[in-house]
C-alpha cells in the first residue's frame, strides 16, 4: 500500500507518534472485499487472511506507514473535555484509490496510546461489529459515512461488564479531522496552530477555497454548515440517530463517524432516545438538527480570529451565519421529506400536509420505515392502499389528492418515493442478534447473510423480509452503549 502521511507532516502538537500494541492470536473475522478493491489494496496481501490479520490487528506495520494517535478535545453532552484524543486508535496514513481520492485508514481497539486516560486501548467484538454493519448499511441507504475495511479477533479478552472476545476494526475515512481538532488548539489560545489546521482542512476537503484570500476562513464554515446540514437530513431521512453529537464525534469532511450508541427509529417519535449515557436525551432524533447547529457554533467560536482581528466584528459576522441554521435546515429537510411523500415539486402549503401526516405516525405509533414503505407500494397495491387508508385515515386521501393533482404518473412518483423510502434498514433487534451470534459463536454466516440485504436497501431480494418485521416490544427497553 502507498501510504502519504500529510497529517503526521504537521507539527507534532496535532498528534502522538504511537505504535499499536501486537495481539496474540490474530484472525481475519471480516472482510470488505469491495473497499478492497476500491483502495487497490495489493492482490499478494488480500488473498492472504494471515497477512491481513497481522496487518490489521496492527502486529505488522506496512512500509510507508507512520502510526499517530491524533489529539482533540470536545465538548461531551455540552460539558468541555480539554484534551480527549485517540485512545484507542491509530491512523496508519493516508492512500489513495482507483477514483483518486484520498482516504485515512485507522485501526480501532489497537492499544494504549498517550491519550487513553486510563482506559485499555481495546476494542470488544460486538462494538466492532456494529460499526462494520452500521457503516455498510448507511453507505447503501445514501448517507455520507465512514467505511469498514477489516474486523479482525485478538484472541484475547477485553473487560468490560463481562469478559468479551476483543476485536480491533479498521476504519476508512475520507479524515479523522473533528470539530474538536480546532477545539483543543482555540482552548489553549494556539491561534497559529488554529490556523494551521484549518488551511490543511480546506486544502484537503475544501480546496475550491484555497484562492478566496483571508475571506476563506468565512467561506469554510459556510461550506460545512451546507455539508452537515445535508448530513442530518440524511440521517432524518433513514430515521438514524446518532446517539453521541459531542464535538469531537463531527467531521469536518462531513462524513457519519463513531458508531458507539447509535440505533435506528421504529415508531416514529421525535423524542426517540436509545443511548444508555444521553440520560437527558440531548441527542434525541429529533433535537438532532438543533444540536449540529450548537456544534457548529462551537467551531465557529474557534475561528474568529481568523475572521477579523476584532472580536467584535468576527463575532457579528459568524453570528449572523449561524443564526441562519435553521431556516436553511427546514429548506433542505422539507424537500427531502416532500421525496418521501412523492411530491416531484415542493410548495410551501405542502408543509401542514407532511407533519399532520407525522403527527398522525406518532400518535398511533407507527413504524416510520414501514409506513413508508407502504405508502410508496400504496400507488400500485390495493393491499397497501387499504392498510395506509387505515392508519392514515383522512391524510392518506389529503396525500392521495395532492399526489393526483402532479403532472407525473404514479409510476413515477412510485420511483422518486422508493429512491428515499428503503425497504428495510438495519433493526436494532437484527443487529444485537447478529452480534449475540458473532460473540457466542465466532461465526460470521448471520452477519453476512444480513449485509448482503442491507448493501440492497431499497429493493426487495428473496430474503430481505427476515429482517423487515419491527421488534416485538417496539424497542420499549432498547438500550445502546458506547462501547469503550
Amino acid at each position: 500500500m502507498n501510504f502519504s502521511n500529510t497529517y503526521a507532516c504537521l507539527d507534532d502538537i496535532f498528534y502522538k507518534k504511537s505504535r499499536p500494541t501486537p495481539v496474540r492470536n490474530p484472525n481475519l473475522f471480516l472482510w470488505n472485499s469491495s473497499m478492497a478493491e476500491q483502495l487497490m489494496i495489493p492482490n499478494e496481501l488480500k488473498h492472504d487472511s494471515v497477512a491481513l490479520a497481522q496487518v490489521f490487528s496492527g502486529n505488522q506495520i506496512l512500509p510507508g506507514s507512520e502510526p499517530i494517535a491524533i489529539a482533540y478535545a470536545g465538548h461531551q453532552f455540552g460539558h468541555f473535555a480539554p484534551q480527549l484524543g485517540d485512545g484507542r486508535a491509530h491512523l496508519l496514513g493516508e492512500v489513495f484509490d482507483q477514483f483518486g481520492q484520498k482516504w485515512d485508514i485507522q485501526l480501532k481497539g489497537s492499544g494504549r496510546t498517550l491519550f487513553s486516560r486510563g482506559g485499555d486501548g481495546r476494542c470488544a467484538l460486538g462494538p466492532a461489529v456494529r460499526e462494520f454493519i452500521m457503516s455498510e448499511a448507511m453507505k447503501a441507504l445514501g448517507v455520507p459515512t465512514t467505511r469498514c475495511l477489516a474486523v479482525v479477533t485478538t484472541g484475547e479478552p477485553v473487560f468490560r461488564d463481562t469478559t468479551l472476545p476483543g476485536a480491533v476494526v479498521t476504519r476508512v475515512a475520507s479524515s479523522h479531522l473533528r470539530i474538536g481538532t480546532f477545539q483543543l488548539f482555540a482552548a489553549r489560545g494556539d491561534q497559529q496552530a488554529v490556523k494551521t489546521l484549518c488551511d490543511y482542512t480546506i486544502e484537503r476537503h475544501y480546496p475550491e477555497l484555497q484562492e478566496e484570500g483571508p475571506n476563506k476562513y468565512l467561506l469554510f464554515i459556510e461550506k460545512v454548515i451546507e455539508r452537515l446540514i445535508r448530513l442530518v437530513v440524511e440521517w432524518m431521512r433513514v430515521g438514524f440517530i446518532h446517539g453521541v453529537m459531542n464535538t469531537d464525534n463531527i467531521s469536518l469532511c462531513v462524513e457519519t463517524i463513531d458508531y458507539g450508541p447509535c440505533a435506528m427509529m421504529g415508531i416514529y417519535d421525535p423524542e426517540t432516545v436509545y443511548s444508555s449515557i444521553d440520560t437527558q436525551g440531548r441527542y434525541a432524533f429529533g433535537s438532532q438538527p438543533e444540536i449540529m447547529q450548537w456544534n457548529i457554533a462551537r467551531l465557529a467560536e474557534c475561528l474568529l480570529p481568523l475572521i477579523n482581528a476584532d472580536k467584535n466584528k468576527a463575532i457579528d459576522k459568524m453570528g449572523a451565519i449561524i443564526a441562519e441554521f435553521p431556516f436553511r435546515f427546514k429548506q433542505v429537510y422539507m424537500k427531502m421529506m416532500g421525496k418521501k411523500f412523492g411530491l416531484t415539486s415542493f410548495q410551501q402549503e405542502d408543509q401542514k400536509l407532511l407533519f399532520s401526516v407525522l403527527d398522525r405516525l406518532k400518535e398511533r405509533k407507527l413504524d416510520y420505515t414501514i409506513t413508508f414503505d407502504f405508502l410508496t407500494k400504496s400507488l400500485t397495491s390495493e393491499v397497501a392502499a387499504s392498510q395506509m387508508k387505515n392508519e392514515l385515515e383522512e391524510c392518506f386521501d389529503l396525500w392521495q389528492k395532492r399526489i393526483n393533482e402532479q403532472d407525473a404518473t404514479s409510476q413515477e412518483v412510485q420511483k422518486l418515493m422508493r429512491q428515499n423510502n428503503p425497504v428495510v434498514i438495519p433493526r436494532n433487534h437484527h443487529v444485537e442478534s447478529v452480534i449475540k451470534e458473532c460473540e457466542q459463536t465466532g461465526k460470521v454466516t448471520l452477519v453476512e447473510n444480513f449485509l448482503q440485504v442491507l448493501r440492497s436497501p431499497y429493493e426487495e431480494l428473496p430474503q430481505t423480509y427476515q429482517y423487515q418485521d419491527p421488534p416485538r416490544d417496539g424497542d420499549a427497553d432498547y438500550e445502546t452503549f458506547c462501547g469503550t
